[in-house]
């Protein structure tokens, strides 16, 4: 998410592009309660997003600025502020301005992500903005296991279509309150549309004559599978397989154009071609897949180079591997794609339009626990629909646009560096016993893994969820603050008693479990700030001096991102980078070991991601020790 505020900044005019800007679509996931309701009766009670106090958020703001920018700018940035909020002035204009928009909608800040990013990102999808879970391996290695494998995963997709349009799917509650459920009822039947400004999401779920039927990928060609019978009974495990083997035996045209490719592109080129595709068969074949519930593919094995092997399952379920690969074996505008593997590498792609991290994780687990059911076999006794080869008519310059996609495909993943850690000298109940939150934990490792690298605080985040509110979505965490910088830059002097620096551990640690409720109760300082300053443009005021200082900038220009996101099947969620974003981290947090998925843009001749990720082991392992040699009294 955090691409948008470089955004921002360029489309007004106001400012160059912060150089290490990140995204992140994954979010903090939350401890989740299931109960028997159905889901949708507590989306009425709950409550809107509200707008934080002025005073609160510049406060916070300025709280915020302290441990990034010199003291200098800090005093400049206090006065203006100052200014900003007294009372009369334009803050309180431009906060009354914003509350009148928040009232007349169900949540200001959903709205203003999806004006500035979901909709308004003109980036390619792939690597930049889909969301990729990299699910564990299944136990097969041919054509007949791939094939019952993505059987069992249509099938296990279409029984939870059901409990969401039945809605008997578990209502998930927080604390005590209930949780927004709706991008549940977005993940599927859903599909992202090119347009030439912005784009569009069409939920075809919720249009008359749902779609009843799934597009299968393979060898880069597209086909139509129907998944219900006439009475509206799924097919079976075993009708599905004998679907799939149709597909992968069938004669396949060796010169058709892969024109899933097409859906890597940025935007803005996408657009043009896909308006350009106005032949009725390509409308036809284009609706076939936008329609349908969700995009399955079915992928070959990508080669395993021995250095990269951790690694090569997340690079498949992120980008497909390239153009000699998979992918152009896509469709990356579809809400939900399943990829299969014939090596039993599988996982899922999803656009973050409809949904974020913690939901996206949550229909994964389902997936992956579903898997592990006994079946039973079922002989296909009903004639089926064989299924329907999608054709597209291909133009002389939709095939050069095609190169295109394939080239800058290609060059996207050259530049794509992605690490991997599976860290397992201690986990969760380690940290517990220590009275230490294992999330606020690891944010400090790794603002110490980077102070370490390069010998300053920077600014960092943490996504976090607001879904206690209607239509919540991800908001943001300002995770640097005085008191971790005060530990960061004590830790290595030896000047410092061990004592000192577990004091400042904890002052930052218990700083920032603080600050993650003040985000997930609605206060989000980074959103309330931007919506001030768009209120200015909206309204055609002058813009306050706070958003043309330096200050504003430096905040907005993250070094890295780094937030959890937990299975509780061992699937991984890959973070998603672009030439101007820093590090990005992922990671999932168990009773004895962690996951740390990082990544970055090799545009970035400074940034590597196995040297931080070094540095990190290393600093979990330096703070073990530190908690190891001087132990707080019981």
């Amino acid at each position: 998410m955090l691409r948008i505020f470089s955004r921002i900044m360029v489309k007004l005019g106001k400012m160059n592009p912060p150089d290490q800007v990140r995204s992140y679509q994954l979010v903090k996931p939350v401890r989740v309660i299931l109960i028997s309701d159905r889901y949708l009766n507590q989306q009425k009670g709950l409550p809107r997003v509200p707008v934080p106090p002025l005073r609160k958020t510049c406060e916070g703001y300025l709280s915020a600025l302290e441990p990034i920018i010199e003291e200098d700018e800090w005093k400049r940035a206090k006065q203006l502020v100052e200014a900003f909020m007294k009372r009369g002035g334009v803050g309180e204009e431009l906060q009354r301005s914003l509350e009148r928009k928040a009232c007349n909608t169900d949540n200001w800040t959903t709205d203003l992500w999806g004006k500035l990013e979901y909709f308004g990102n003109r980036s390619p999808v792939v690597i930049n903005a889909n969301v990729p879970i990299a699910c564990p391996r299944l136990d097969f290695r041919d054509k007949q296991g791939q094939i019952r494998c993505a059987a069992k995963l249509i099938i296990a997709l279409l029984e939870f279509k059901t409990t969401i349009e039945n809605e008997t799917l578990p209502a998930e509650n927080l604390g005590g309150k209930p949780l927004c459920m709706e991008q549940y009822s977005q993940l599927l039947s859903t599909c992202r549309i090119p347009g030439l400004e912005r784009d569009s999401v069409v939920f075809h779920a919720k249009i008359g004559n749902p779609p009843k039927h799934i597009t299968v990928a393979y060898n880069s060609q597209f086909f139509v599978v129907e998944v219900y019978h006439n009475d509206g009974t799924p097919l079976t495990v075993d009708q599905l397989c004998v679907q799939m083997e149709s597909i992968c035996t069938s004669t396949s045209e060796t010169n058709t154009e892969p024109v899933g490719i097409l859906t890597t592109l940025d935007r803005d080129s996408w657009s043009k071609a896909y308006l350009s595709m106005k032949d009725q068969t390509n409308k036809e074949s284009l609706s076939a897949i936008e329609r349908s519930i969700f995009t399955l593919c079915l992928d070959r094995a990508i080669p395993r180079e021995s250095d990269k092997y951790v690694t090569c399952d997340f690079h498949l379920i992120t980008h497909g591997g390239g153009s000699q690969w998979n992918s152009a074996n896509r469709w990356f505008d579809k809400s939900l794609q399943i990829i299969v593997a014939e090596d039993g590498s599988w996982g899922l792609n999803l656009i973050h339009i409809v949904a974020d991290g913690t939901v996206s994780m949550a229909l994964t687990d389902y997936l992956v626990a579903s898997m592990k059911k006994p079946e039973m076999r079922q002989a296909s006794i009903l004639p089926l629909p064989m299924p329907q080869k999608l054709h597209f008519h291909v133009t002389p310059d939709i095939k050069e646009i095609i190169e295109q996609a394939k080239r800058s495909m290609d060059r996207n993943i050259q530049n794509f560096d992605l690490s991997v850690l599976v860290f397992d000298h201690f986990g969760k109940n380690y940290l517990k016993a220590h009275n230490m939150s294992p999330d606020a934990f690891i944010q400090m490792a790794i603002q110490l893994a980077y102070y370490r690298m390069n010998k300053q605080v920077c600014a960092s985040y943490e996504a976090v969820s607001q879904r206690m509110f209607r239509r919540g979505r991800v908001s943001l965490l300002l995770s640097t603050t005085s008191v971790s910088a005060a530990f960061v830059k004590a830790f290595d002097d030896p000047q410092k008693q061990n004592t000192e620096k577990i004091d400042l551990l904890e002052k930052a640690i218990k700083t920032h479990k603080e600050n993650i409720k003040a985000v997930i109760g609605g206060h989000d300082i980074v959103a309330h700030i931007i919506a001030l300053r768009l209120q200015a443009v909206e309204n055609k005021l002058p813009m306050p001096d706070i958003f043309r200082d330096i200050s504003y900038k430096k905040i907005l220009n993250y070094q890295f991102a780094a937030s959890q996101v937990t299975s509780n099947t061992g699937s991984v969620g890959v973070h998603q980078v672009d030439e101007n974003s820093g590090y990005s981290l992922c990671y999932s947090v168990h009773n004895s070991h962690f996951i740390i998925e990082m990544a970055t843009s090799n545009t970035h001749k400074r940034l590597n991601t196995r040297h931080l990720i070094q540095n990190m082991k290393d600093a979990l392992l330096d703070m073990r020790a530190l908690l190891e040699q001087a132990p707080r009294a019981t």
